[in-house]
């Protein structure tokens, strides 16, 4: 079913060289924010201790930080988490207190200060356990690239899977460097958030890359030019791409705006992945395609690819 079916083809491809430099700029200062700023890694990664506290009134965080420093703890973080009469205060690691020692001694001068005080949540990982974490993370970001990489290279000709592997990782780093630019917080509810955007920018690219090779080996656009072979396929897709994203980034948003703080980043990382997903397969993808000579010649329907559909059908 269509809701919003075009008529005429809109002219994508004639955009083509604007979106490469518009997203060369954006993938280099992506990359460039990443190793000058680098990513500000959570508990989870780095090790220490993450302690939620609540106040009756409003929370004074200068008389926290001032706490912690009459107690002999530096390097702590402390701000406002989901509303102003809660705080997130954030420990490293010390070499003389254990992780348990450390937690108490801050939730006993916290109440020495303010009987008031809730201490809602505490978390804590040690230093091995978050190196282990930051690992697997990078690892496992590494193997579902590779899985990607090799799905698309058996699912397609290697022109189309080459873009699209440049499309899914474009997404990527943009994320990354979203979040290095703005020093959001990286843990592991981003990390879910960037394999699952990586998954979703692959579909979006698989159904794109599947209508513009049916729309190659059509003979009424045998001898169209690639450019309105691309462009017809863009907007062919175009009804069930605003159905599917307007769907998914609907559930997203509600999720970022009352999902509280600890799905915020989780959901920012979605909308950013979503929005750029849509971008790149249509804008990067596409355009990456017919820089690698994709047209009707290296498309043409073989007689293996004859029985492949016979078969599939």
């Amino acid at each position: 079913m269509e809701f919003f079916r075009v008529k005429k083809d809109i002219p994508f491809m004639s955009y083509r060289k604007i979106s490469v430099i518009i997203s060369f700029a954006i993938f280099f200062f992506s990359v460039l924010f990443l190793f000058t700023r680098g990513l500000n890694l959570g508990v989870d990664f780095t090790g220490g201790t993450i302690m939620e506290v609540s106040y009756p009134q409003v929370a004074n965080i200068e008389s926290i930080r001032s706490t912690l420093d009459e107690i002999d703890i530096k390097d702590s973080q402390v701000q406002n988490f989901g509303t102003s009469k809660d705080a997130l205060i954030r420990l490293p690691l010390t070499d003389n207190l254990s992780i348990a020692d450390l937690s108490e001694k801050v939730a006993s001068a916290l109440r020495v200060k303010d009987s008031s005080v809730q201490i809602k949540r505490v978390e804590s990982v040690g230093s091995q356990v978050g190196d282990e974490l930051y690992e697997d993370g990078a690892l496992a970001i590494l193997f579902v690239c590779l899985g990607i990489m090799v799905y698309l290279w058996l699912r397609f000709e290697w022109r189309f899977a080459v873009a699209a592997i440049v499309a899914n990782l474009h997404d990527v780093i943009i994320i990354l460097g979203f979040f290095a630019y703005f020093q959001w917080e990286f843990n592991l509810t981003v990390l879910a958030a960037v394999l699952a955007v990586l998954g979703y920018s692959v579909n979006e690219s698989v159904v794109v890359f599947d209508r513009v090779r049916e729309n190659f080996r059509s003979p009424k656009m045998r001898r169209a030019k690639v450019t309105e072979v691309v462009d017809n396929a863009i907007t062919r897709t175009m009804s069930r791409t605003i159905m599917t994203h307007l769907s998914t980034q609907t559930v997203v948003i509600a999720m970022l705006i009352f999902g509280g703080e600890i799905l915020h980043n989780f959901a920012l990382a979605l909308t950013i992945g979503i929005l750029f997903g849509i971008y790149s397969s249509i804008m990067v993808g596409c355009p990456m395609a017919i820089w690698l000579g994709t047209n009707q010649n290296n498309l043409a329907v073989t007689q293996t690819d004859q029985n492949k559909d016979n078969i599939d059908s």
